[in-house]
């Protein structure tokens, strides 16, 4: 595989910061461009983002002297000194439409992991397990944008990394009817204990948006193309109730589920063994071996234990059983800066490598 040029944009928040981890070593990109709000541009990397470096590792070395660029007013320069770029900006969703749409009529490509464009109908919001395939609307969306090389791509939210991946092969037995309750980190809302003391000991049962993206998010992950767009799903049903709790880093769902030929614990399990997705059947760099993992013991997964399970990449699944009121139940975690953000956006940026959207 050929090395890209990459940049960050919103490269000084905890995302971005990801962002910025990532890259380093990686075996495709080149970390070459970063850019950030007006207070930071013009200053090293190190400077501007230092003393707000939230991540438990340290800042890499290549990203420190990396003169950073105004988000506002530098997206040209930008474009012009990369392949693609990332998108992790702290904006409005006008805002931020309004930026990913000029840095594709520049000719360079956005991988978002913002959420504003989601619900564009020519936009694929994809998880590379589940819907690759709706990389294929880019075609359409660059006739509409006049564009030649340039598009939006995004990934879908944090949130939905730990459950729908367990849901999605099970789709086949007339996946009906879901609820689910998301117990999230708060690194999910760009915090540390250091800078949000307030939930220490503290459980607070509302978080912003979550859980109408919870409810609709997957009908698109579960839609298909169609007339150049797509066309989100009609099933399941889902109900969602999401929760902050007191954990740094992984977001844990409690799931409930019918189907309409309800399959055998044993099929399910099966499946979930042996499900691959095409992330891992071209090997990208970030996939994980095995993208579900499922644990026998009763107090697995734990968030602590297993949130870091292949790269933070892997989802964890555990207690699987009937229900009375639904067919089966059972927990499901994820790590949502890793999988759920920009490690996810990242392994969206391999498939669209890989599939030659990127050249």
């Amino acid at each position: 595989m050929k090395q890209y040029k990459v940049g960050v944009i919103g490269g000084t928040g905890m995302v971005g910061q990801r962002f910025v981890t990532l890259m380093e070593n990686h075996p495709w990109f080149q970390l070459t461009a970063i850019a950030a709000s007006g207070r930071s541009a013009g200053k090293t990397y190190e400077e501007a983002a230092g003393k707000r470096w939230q991540l438990d590792i340290p800042m890499p070395d290549e990203a420190k002297n990396i003169i950073v660029l105004n988000a506002g007013t530098d997206l040209k320069k930008m474009a012009d000194q990369v392949d693609f770029v990332f998108c992790a900006v702290d904006m409005d969703k006008e805002q931020v439409r309004a930026l990913e749409d000029e840095m594709a009529k520049y000719e360079c490509p956005v991988v978002s992991n913002n959420s504003a464009n989601r619900f564009t109908p020519d936009i694929p919001m994809v998880v590379p397990e589940i819907n690759p395939e709706h990389i294929g609307v880019i075609e359409f969306q660059k006739k509409r944008l006049g564009t030649k090389r340039g598009f939006i791509a995004v990934k879908s939210n944090c949130s939905l990394q730990s459950y729908v991946p367990a849901l999605h092969p099970l789709r086949s037995f007339g996946l009906d009817k879901v609820l689910v309750s998301t117990y999230q980190a708060i690194s999910g809302a760009g915090k540390t204990f250091q800078t949000w003391p307030e939930m220490l000991d503290n459980v607070i049962p509302y978080i912003g948006g979550e859980e109408e993206k919870s409810e609709k998010e997957p009908l698109k992950l579960w839609g298909k193309m169609d007339g150049g767009q797509i066309v989100t799903a009609q099933s399941p049903s889902i109900t969602a109730q999401c929760i902050r709790v007191p954990v740094a880093n992984g977001h844990m769902a409690s799931v409930f589920a019918s189907f309409e030929k309800t399959p055998s614990k044993d099929e399910i399990l099966d499946i979930w063994q042996n499900y691959k997705g095409r992330a891992q059947e071209l090997n990208l760099p970030s996939a994980p071996k095995q993208f579900l993992h499922y644990f026998t013991e009763d107090n697995r997964p734990q968030t602590r234990l297993d949130r870091d399970l292949e790269g933070g990449m892997a989802i964890s699944i555990g207690r699987l059983r009937p229900d009375t009121q639904y067919d089966y139940k059972f927990v499901c975690l994820s790590h949502n800066t890793l999988r759920g953000a920009a490690g996810g956006a990242v392994l969206l940026a391999e498939l669209l490598c890989a599939e030659g959207y990127m050249d």
